[in-house]
């Protein structure tokens, strides 16, 4: 999912709480039929006297819809239908629309949470026990799009039981909860077709998701729709294909990835829409006009049942054999990526108008500040406000402390101006902290240290040295190579980062993109990116000329030097230069 502020997220969740409320389709048509065919045509239907389905968030019937029309002439068995949804006006819609279409089908339709249905069926996912109640029903089909709801929609506390009862961690999202609840009720024999999010299968915090699914489904199929825009939210959506039963799968699952692109088609074929689009491979174009490169390969097997979900396929392995049989180390293994601060107080602590407001008045404690709104490749740029923040922090001893301000009469006087509001952050009275404390101040003694700062979302890899001894905001990343040490891995680092190669090693080993191609550089992805051997010839010709582009300060020449960059790191790690899609 795209990151936005959780106030954004509060709004588009509540939107579409509303949106299923109203009886609008939340479901496009044309995933709910894609959805069903997959489920059908991965199912065993011959010979079945009878086929139970369930949808646990039915809403207005268009998924059952879809799937009782996949089924139509593929099996003579008796239907019978089973629904949950919390609202009754959407639980009514989809009663009339089912029965209206399908009058054989038994339905029965509960306005209920399906996950409390599990749960007292079955007992807790996390510690079942002996004394549980009854096997819960087994359902032969089941077609689902689960609620998205993030921990800040649902409250702490619902979170919080839910991850307790269902054996999750990290952060809390409902339909996280609804896909261990299917895996529970799901017949060993039988299939499940669900539309998630596809940020689960990426993400650190969905390691134990990942887990649990291959522990307890037989994954057969993986659609990753990526920026396909199916749904009006900003949602990026993933189809998972599975059986009851882990044990009655022999070989990996199928993956599928389909994301825009602005590269050129490759036949003339036009195809009629992103679903279509996903029987081809390579570079297609849709009858909208938008292109799309779309992949094929399998679900990585692995031992770490946490690790990532990724496509992979033979000639992708072999590009990231080479990558690490000419690779030294990782970004990771070189110093600790971290966020950048957090005060939670912004608009006391951080101001670019300071001079201006406060002349000589204002605080001793300021220091510059880098944000995004500086950022560039190789150098910061210059923004149009630079910001600099209070920061009181030092380190003594070896250890981080809040500085007195007995020592800085003006940092005080400014800071009690606000002291109401910085006491209103309860966090940080209840953890012990000095009212006037910044949140998360990370380590005072490595401001002055160079950095390699980077910002998260872009369509280009946007990495540069500060060596002017800044604080990093927390809508940048940074590292200090460890111990201070060598300087110059941080400009073969920047080189590397920058570099086209990086975007295809993004590709390769993660496999995730959000919309119009941008990519998250966040720190698991950026602690894995590669490094060749600094000692290497080549890697010193890297530095140096990455060195060069930093003090051209983005003139003129920049640009020709940074694609003579992009032609040696290729190089270093064995590859030939490839054109990446963006």
């Amino acid at each position: 999912m795209l990151q936005v502020a959780d106030t954004d997220n509060a709004r588009r969740y509540q939107s579409v709480v509303a949106e299923k409320a109203d009886g609008a389709t939340y479901t496009p048509q044309i995933l709910a039929r894609f959805v069903s065919e997959r489920i059908v045509d991965n199912a065993s239907l011959e010979d079945r006297k009878t086929i139970t389905i369930l949808d646990p968030a039915i809403g207005d019937g268009e998924l059952v819809l879809a799937l009782l029309e996949s089924l139509q002439g593929r099996t003579q068995a008796a239907l019978s239908v089973r629904g949950f949804d919390t609202n009754a006006a959407a639980l009514k819609e989809s009663s009339r629309r089912i029965q209206a279409a399908f009058p054989d089908v038994a339905l029965e339709l509960s306005s209920s949470n399906f996950l409390d249905f599990v749960l007292d069926a079955a007992g807790d996912y996390a510690s079942p026990s002996l004394f549980s109640p009854k096997e819960p029903p087994l359902f032969d089909l089941i077609i689902a799009n689960p609620p998205y709801v993030r921990t800040q929609i649902m409250g702490s506390e619902r979170a919080q039981q839910l991850a307790v009862r269902f054996g999750l961690t990290g952060r809390v999202d409902l339909y996280q909860a609804f896909l261990l609840g299917m895996a529970q009720v799901l017949d060993p024999h039988g299939i499940a077709g669900i539309i998630v999010s596809n940020r689960f299968m990426t993400t650190k915090g969905g390691g134990a998701l990942r887990a649990a699914l291959r522990e307890r489904l037989g994954l057969t199929e993986i659609f990753d729709l990526g920026d396909t825009k199916l749904f009006n939210a900003a949602v990026l959506p993933a189809v998972l294909v599975a059986k009851g039963s882990a044990s009655s799968i022999t070989e990996a699952a199928r993956f599928v990835s389909i994301y825009e692109t602005n590269d050129k088609a490759q036949t003339a074929e036009e195809l009629r829409d992103p679903i279509e689009a996903l029987a081809h491979a390579g570079i297609v174009s849709i009858a909208d006009g938008r292109r799309f490169s779309v992949r094929h390969g399998i679900l990585e097997s692995s031992s770490d049942t946490g690790e990532i979900w990724r496509l992979t396929s033979e000639s992708g392995d072999q590009w990231l054999a080479c990558v690490d049989a000419h690779s030294w180390k990782r970004f990771g293994e070189i110093g600790k990526i971290r966020v950048g601060v957090k005060t939670c107080a912004d608009k006391i602590f951080i101001r670019h108008d300071w001079d201006h407001t406060m002349g000589s008045d204002k605080p001793e404690l300021l220091r510059p500040l880098t944000t995004h709104h500086g950022a560039g490749r190789f150098r910061a740029t210059i923004p149009k406000k630079s910001r600099s923040i209070l920061y009181t922090h030092e380190v003594v001893q070896g250890k981080r402390q809040a500085i007195p301000l007995d020592d800085f009469p003006k940092s005080r006087a400014y800071l009690e101006t606000h002291r109401a509001a910085l006491e209103g952050r309860s966090y940080v009275i209840d953890a012990g902290r000095r009212w006037y404390e910044i949140w998360v101040p990370q380590d005072p003694q490595a401001w002055s240290a160079p950095k390699l700062v980077f910002r998260d979302i872009s369509e280009r890899p946007t990495f540069w040295l500060d060596l002017d001894g800044s604080v990093v905001n927390g809508d940048c990343y940074w590292l200090v190579a460890k111990g201070n040490g060598d300087e110059d891995l941080l400009w073969l680092a920047c080189a590397v980062a920058n570099s086209t190669f990086a975007e295809a090693f993004y590709d390769h080993r993660f496999n995730n993109k959000l919309y119009a191609g941008r990519r998250r550089f966040i720190t698991q992805y950026v602690e894995n990116f590669p490094l060749p051997d600094p000692a290497l010839p080549l890697s010193q010709d890297i530095i140096a000329l990455a060195k060069t582009i930093y003090h051209s300060n983005h003139g003129p020449d920049a640009e020709g030097l940074e694609r003579e960059l992009d032609q040696l790191v290729w190089e270093a790690f064995g590859l030939p230069l490839e054109k990446v899609s963006r």
